[in-house]
């Protein structure tokens, strides 16, 4: 278990900036993401566990407000909707430093990544 801190906000978890990160056990790469100042509780996967082709393009902007210098590698995160097919939002990846816990919530723009990507067995 980590404590995660968002830069801003993730749409639609205002105002809550501190999360707590969580492994599933049993499962690597998967993760709760909750906070105490909501009630909301998100599934994340580690995209090189599940998505190694995943590759979005990140701003040195974004890098840089985590924390992360040039060479360091971001754990990138994406948010997973379970259902009878579940699927995953490769457009808003979360940038996560692995070492200081900071993170940011990007949302991708002109790339065709899509909100609901269906995850394979």
């Amino acid at each position: 278990m980590s404590v995660v801190r968002f830069t801003a906000p993730p749409p639609g978890l205002e105002p809550a900036t501190e999360f707590v990160l969580e492994p599933v056990p049993g499962a690597a790469g998967l993760f709760t993401l909750s906070s105490g100042e909501t009630a909301a509780r998100l599934f994340v996967l580690d995209a090189s566990v599940y998505l190694p082709d995943y590759a979005p393009r990140l701003a040195r902007t974004v890098l840089e407000s985590v924390g992360l210098a040039a060479g360091v590698v971001p754990t990138v995160l994406v948010v997973a909707n379970p259902a009878a097919q579940t699927t995953v939002n490769l457009a808003a990846p979360i940038v996560l430093n692995p070492v200081s816990g900071a993170c940011a919530q990007v949302i991708l723009e002109g790339a065709d990544w899509p909100l609901r990507h269906p995850l394979a067995a």
